[in-house]
């Protein structure tokens, strides 16, 4: 028997909209009553687009997004990525590698450990929505919401993208393929990768901008060199 934090027959989306939407309820009122309302309805739609995408037969794509899922176990992607900037990239490389860094060490943090802790989510039942076998990676133990590989893979890439936008760009696709294959092969509902993208987005963004302040050896932007006037 697995010992999994699964949601039998699907319903793990109501530990979050549902819920969230029954206390907006609670307070009464037309305009709660209707965001309420929406709640539910996306409630719905996230369970009917886990499903969806459960039963549609990718086989050409199955062990491709299996191994990219795998590949950002513990952010393993991302920081062999970081490794590489810094040691090809020069100065610029390593500034965006403590960024990077930095921003997944965050994002890791709030996904894990603090939203994760607030709202107990549990995981989609994989095999009673017909997940393929060829897709399967390791059931995570801990709750689905929000996703953390998600979270790591957009905030390393808005960290980086502040100062590298076209790298920024091309990360930012590899991580929406991240978040993507964590559906696909069963994990997460889309809701969860949704609201992990977004956080890991900002925090990436906010650790960057806050390490403009830092020395140049700590991730900051090198100090514009100040050169004397010439002479008339």
């Amino acid at each position: 028997m697995s010992t999994t934090n699964q949601a039998p027959g699907g319903t793990g989306s109501e530990e979050v909209a549902d819920r969230l939407a029954n206390r907006i309820a609670r307070f009464g009122g037309p305009v709660r009553q209707r965001v309420a309302d929406g709640l539910h309805e996306l409630g719905a739609v996230d369970r009917a687009v886990y499903a969806a995408v459960a039963v549609t037969p990718t086989p050409s794509l199955d062990e491709p997004l299996r191994r990219l899922s795998n590949a950002a176990n513990n952010s393993g992607l991302w920081l062999a990525m970081a490794a590489g900037f810094a040691l090809v990239g020069g100065k610029a490389g390593r500034r965006a590698a403590i960024r990077g860094t930095l921003a997944i060490g965050a994002a890791s943090a709030l996904a894990n450990l603090a939203a994760k802790s607030a709202w107990h989510r549990a995981r989609p039942d994989r095999e009673g929505a017909g997940v393929p076998d060829e897709r399967n990676v390791r059931m995570p133990a801990s709750t689905s919401f929000p996703s953390g590989h998600a979270a790591s893979g957009f905030a390393f890439a808005s960290a980086i993208g502040r100062d590298q936008p076209w790298i920024g760009f091309g990360l930012r696709f590899l991580a929406a393929a991240v978040a993507y294959s964590r559906v696909h092969t069963g994990v997460h509902y889309p809701g969860d990768v949704v609201i992990g993208s977004l956080l890991g987005a900002g925090t990436g963004q906010t650790v960057a901008s806050l390490a403009e302040r830092l020395p140049p050896a700590l991730g900051g932007n090198p100090r514009p060199t100040q050169t004397p006037a010439s002479a008339s």
